[in-house]
């Protein structure tokens, strides 16, 4: 039976969406794994809000824009921190823990803030406490459903507008329709189209892809932040370790044991993130390493698996005791600053068509997110969809006879492209370099699959993303925020617009 609403994506944005939702209608929570398989599961380092005694609004307003470098939407920005309050006052009502001390909430710091405005939860699972906080509140509601294994491949289209979407079997080797009156996405970040990522595997810019092969309007995608210090062992995941740490107290040293960011920022390690990971990058080139190390060994062990449980556990795995010795760390795609252009209520440039969380573009992040905004953009702008669809959805677009578009595969490997994408549009770039990515991918043959399975349907996703990348980022004749150029090394007034990319048109800055 076809829903009213579709939700593609599980995570905090998907989740907060649907709960808005319910009342309107039969409302389908679709995740590509499990339920509980997001981003959103390992954002470790908390939500940032400013709820603390000697916190304002207006400052969190004023870190947000400062870290963006120029290219925040001022009205999204000021609707996060402004609605943000009240929002996370409302998850505290459903049942979310965040950490206290005695009676209070406990706030700490983290890079590019003026005031220590992050809560976490169980130490370093806030985006596991808000999402458990979510789902159960979900689950309460008997007009949301959940499937979960169901990959959504393409979206429907019919006199212009969205009005559902296909999903892959993967037992079943085979698509299905699902007609909807709104389409959500809120299918999360890209960061799985590069080599180095600290997000799961899912993240594979599903929504992003989708959205611009039915026609939608994508931008800001070549900024994609990327985290200064993911866990670099060999055999063991990129596990982020949460900018919290640095927050703390934690220090960064190169291989021949010197501190190095007073060389690059007045902020030290409390920089921005995109200068502290250029700056890991040039000091593993000076020092010929293949890392460089972080180390909290100072604050004790006892400090450490209090404040920091679940990243204690995690490189004591991996050989790591935090409390006595420095990790090794080494930047990661992290973070998608760009996406599918949505307003403030999450429309998009297709009728039936919404976005939230980090498959949206709103702008609140310009070109680089502050830490600790992502679950709050999720849970603000997933809500404020979620009421925007609940008040103005029509009956879908005659669905009748509606025959999904023909699926065509590229011919490279999934660690071709994500190889691709780590060389030429990485941390630091150049106009040689991302002509080289966008020719090798248009050059790549596309054809038909039959026996194609959820690989190469990410494939596809991985495909168009990297490729969109490649565009933006050759466009953009400038270095702002996380977009690097070598050979345009300064911010340009010229590009102090959001780039928006479509099917029907190229990249244009507006």
């Amino acid at each position: 039976m076809n829903p009213d609403f579709l939700v593609v994506g599980a995570g905090v944005a998907g989740l907060r969406a649907a709960i808005e939702l319910a009342p309107a209608g039969t409302v389908l929570v679709i995740a590509k794994d499990t339920l509980h398989e997001s981003s959103s599961e390992y954002a470790q380092g908390g939500i940032a809000v400013a709820l603390s005694d000697d916190d304002e609004v207006e400052l969190h307003e004023q870190d947000t824009i400062a870290a963006g470098d120029g290219l925040c939407d001022r009205s999204a920005v000021h609707t996060l921190v402004e609605e943000g309050p009240a929002a996370i006052q409302q998850l505290i009502d459903w049942g979310a823990e965040f950490d206290r001390e005695g009676t209070k909430l406990a706030f700490t710091q983290e890079g590019a803030h003026s005031r220590r405005r992050i809560l976490h939860a169980h130490g370093d699972s806030t985006g596991r406490e808000i999402a458990r906080t979510l789902y159960q509140k979900a689950a309460s509601l008997p007009s949301i459903r959940f499937q979960s294994y169901a990959a959504i491949t393409d979206l429907l289209t019919a006199d212009g507008a969205v009005c559902g979407a296909v999903v892959f079997d993967e037992k079943a080797r085979e698509r299905r329709s699902i007609h909807a009156r709104a389409v959500l996405l809120a299918t999360g970040g890209l960061g799985r189209v590069y080599l180095e990522t600290t997000n799961p595997d899912v993240a594979t810019g599903d929504g992003m892809a989708m959205a611009w092969r039915a026609g939608a309007e994508i931008s800001d995608i070549e900024f994609v932040q990327f985290h200064p210090t993911a866990l670099h062992v060999e055999g063991a995941p990129r596990f982020l370790l949460s900018e919290a740490l640095r927050g703390e107290g934690a220090r960064l040293i190169n291989m021949r044991g010197e501190r190095f960011m007073h060389r690059y920022h007045p902020l030290e390690e409390l920089a921005p993130r995109d200068v502290v990971s250029r700056a890991i990058v040039a000091e593993m080139r000076a020092t010929d390493a293949p890392h460089v190390f972080l180390d909290l060994s100072h604050r004790g062990g006892d400090f450490i698996h209090a404040r920091f449980p679940r990243i204690y556990e995690t490189c004591l795995r991996y050989g790591i005791d935090l409390a006595t010795q420095p990790a090794p760390v080494h930047p990661a795609a992290h973070y998608a600053m760009g996406g599918v252009r949505t307003d403030l209520d999450g429309r998009t440039s297709l009728p039936g068509l919404y976005a939230a969380g980090e498959a949206a573009c709103t702008g609140v992040h310009g070109a680089n997110r502050l830490a600790s905004n992502s679950l709050l953009e999720g849970v603000v702008f997933g809500a404020r969809a979620g009421r925007f669809i609940r008040k103005s959805a029509v009956q879908a677009p005659h669905s009748a006879g509606i025959e999904p578009p023909e699926a065509l595969f590229p011919c490279n490997t999934e660690a071709q492209i994500r190889r691709l994408a780590w060389q030429k549009c990485g941390i630091i770039r150049s106009g040689d370099q991302l002509e080289e990515a966008r020719n090798v991918l248009e050059a790549d043959p596309m054809g038909p699959n039959p026996n194609a399975g959820l690989a190469e349907f990410c494939l596809r996703n991985i495909h168009t993303v990297v490729w969109l990348i490649a565009r933006c980022a050759l466009a953009r004749q400038e270095s702002r925020g996380a977009h690097f150029r070598t050979d345009y090394p300064d911010k340009q007034p010229a590009f102090e617009k959001h780039s928006v990319v479509s099917r029907t048109s190229g990249v244009q800055f507006v």
